[in-house]
């Protein structure tokens, strides 16, 4: 019996000769990634291509099954691709160890598909994808998973809503003065040791006198001064990295001067608990004694998820400033501007900041975490379950069924939840494209360009105006790209400069919008595609599309509605849902704008 047999009669052979024929691309070989890859080779998919930049982590083992320990540091991509032809040796993958957004993978590559699927981690990649698809007109299934929550949807241009069709969550920010001077939390020091004492010291610092010029006021004068003195005192600490005395340097500065500044404005603590100093000669004396009972008492239990002691905190912030100056330090020795970065699978780094919070929110009289509870929330680690990506990846394969057969009225966005219903797997119908939306309601064309010989006045004037001639006139539009201006009506300064020049090369997208309150007007998305030559010996552009196109998607929230049933979720009944919603997990620094977790469990934006 031939391999595929059961499945050709499950989905008939019309449908089943179009998923052997069917074009694939798959972006992200993560959790949900190598789920799906070995779902689509056991499902009879045989083209399929891979995209993902990642190596593979030692953090990825315990969901992401195609991969090894012998795998680790290797390529995610190219990994998947020798595991999952071992369950379908004849299936044809082609795997790129590269970024998506890489101008190699251009509109006429994406048109190459006849679907897309999502399987990413990160906001970014999300939005371009969805860009790219809109644009070269493919179906795209978007998923995500976090924890125990999934989701999975459809995009189709101008039939179904996109991904930026939804507004995503508002964040819940922090100012810097909470951080630095009053934290309640145990997160506040965990971003303070993180974002700031770390890049302080071995780093890049950042320069924050804007935000905390920004947070000044009349009451709080006294404590902005203070706090530009600290980073001052810790950039000329920084000097005397490499002394034997530094770790001594350091604690003495960060928690017993500093503190002692801090108590200096009575005013402040007049409804807070007053911190405590710590004292380096009283800790220095403890840490003996304490050490030894801490390994009679705590010797059965894995170190990185009890409590520390205090002086083993101590021990622990010592040593672990020693080894990163050294590390440091021998960087330099090659590159005099190196610098280190935070990493939470770095021993040395997660010990640094571990022992930092903890000593930070004794101080505070906060509770203190274990390097396990440290980890997950410095990192941005929200806990993957295999299972939920097993789902996801299988949901994904049953909308491509519908997508490839041309039932996209059948298609939903899928939900897995544990609790929130009787039922794990919920649907709703699909949404109509959001007329408001700046993405979807672009006009997408192609322009052909020779990209080392337009200039951008030669576009404004042949391609937006229409004509050629030598005329004065303004070009009332904006002109965009990856999110930087190029031009409008008071920034004229790049018209005769050209495209290659202005890094607008094979594979960038230009957004022009029309400098006109009239809502009827949306963008145009140019996806740029170079070309030498053109038939006429007078132009460097050739359209593909119709740029006039302005129509707006009219939505109408009964059109093609039907009876739900038992499993299915109203849209109108859950819109509350899809509101923007404060994160409680999520934090930002403003001064620099740290994100401790992810953007939450809210529309496609969960992650693996």
């Amino acid at each position: 019996m031939p391999r595929f047999s059961h499945y050709e009669a499950a989905l008939g052979s019309q449908l089943f000769e179009k998923v052997k024929n069917c074009r694939v691309l798959m972006v992200g070989a993560g959790g949900i990634g190598c789920e799906l890859l070995k779902n689509l080779v056991m499902s009879g998919f045989n083209q399929i291509e891979l995209v993902d930049l990642d190596t593979i982590d030692l953090s990825n083992l315990n969901r992401q099954f195609l991969f090894q320990k012998q795998h680790i540091k290797k390529s995610k991509a190219q990994v998947a691709r020798e595991s999952a032809l071992k369950f379908n040796p004849n299936a044809n993958i082609v795997a790129h160890h590269a970024n998506i957004k890489d101008p190699q993978f251009s509109i006429e590559w994406f048109k190459s598909f006849d679907i897309v699927m999502n399987a990413l981690d990160n906001l970014d990649a999300r939005r371009h994808v969805n860009t790219m698809c809109l644009v070269a007109n493919i179906p795209l299934i978007e998923s995500g998973s976090e924890g125990y929550l999934g989701q999975v949807t459809i995009i189709k241009k101008g039939e179904t809503e996109c991904y930026e069709c939804q507004p995503k969550p508002t964040r819940k920010t922090y100012p810097v003065c909470t951080i630095r001077s009053t934290p309640s939390s145990p997160i506040h020091c965990i971003v303070w040791a993180k974002s700031y004492l770390f890049n302080q010291l071995f780093g890049i610092p950042e320069e924050e006198d804007e935000e905390l010029d920004k947070e000044l006021n009349d009451e709080n004068a006294d404590e902005i001064a203070n706090l530009k003195a600290e980073t001052l005192a810790l950039k000329r600490i920084r000097e005397a990295m490499g002394s034997q005395d530094y770790p001594k340097i350091v604690f003495q500065k960060i928690f017993n001067d500093d503190i002692n500044r801090l108590l200096i404005m009575e005013d402040m603590w007049k409804t807070r608990k007053q911190p405590v100093p710590l004292v380096y000669e009283e800790l220095e004396k403890l840490k003996d004694t304490e050490s030894q009972m801490d390994q009679t008492t705590n010797s059965n239990t894995l170190r990185d998820q009890r409590l520390w002691s205090l002086t083993e905190n101590f021990s622990i912030f010592l040593e672990s400033i020693k080894r990163l100056s050294t590390q440091l330090l021998a960087e330099k020795m090659t590159n005099p501007d190196a610098s280190l970065t935070f990493d939470k699978d770095d021993i040395d780094a997660m010990d640094f900041i571990t022992a930092t919070s903890n000593l930070r929110a004794r101080i505070f009289g906060i509770e203190e975490k274990t390097k396990f509870q440290v980890k997950a929330m410095a990192g941005n680690i929200i806990p993957a379950i295999a299972t939920t990506n097993a789902i996801v990846a299988g949901m994904i394969v049953m909308q491509a069924f519908k997508v490839l057969n041309g039932d996209l009225n059948e298609c939903k966005t899928v939900y897995c939840s544990p609790d929130r219903r009787p039922k794990s797997i919920l649907s709703e119908l699909l949404n109509k494209p959001n007329p408001d939306c700046s993405v979807c309601q672009s006009v997408h064309v192609t322009l052909n360009v020779n990209v080392k010989k337009a200039t951008l006045r030669d576009f404004l004037k042949e391609v937006i105006q229409g004509h050629d001639e030598d005329e004065e006139d303004v070009c009332e539009v904006s002109v965009e790209e990856g999110g930087r201006i190029i031009y409008d009506v008071e920034y004229d300064d790049n018209l005769d400069v050209t495209f290659e020049k202005l890094n607008i090369t094979d594979g960038k997208m230009v957004k022009v919008t029309p400098e006109s309150e009239d809502d009827e007007k949306y963008p145009t998305v140019f996806a740029i595609s170079h070309r030498e030559t053109f038939e006429s010996p007078n132009t460097w552009f050739h359209i593909d599309g119709d740029i006039t196109s302005r129509s707006r998607t009219q939505v109408n929230s009964n059109a093609h509605k039907r009876k739900l049933d038992d499993s299915e979720i109203d849209p109108q009944e859950e819109s509350s849902r899809k509101r923007p919603a404060v994160i409680e997990n999520e934090v930002i620094v403003q001064d620099d704008d740290l994100i401790m977790t992810e953007d939450g469990p809210q529309r496609l934006i969960v992650i693996d």
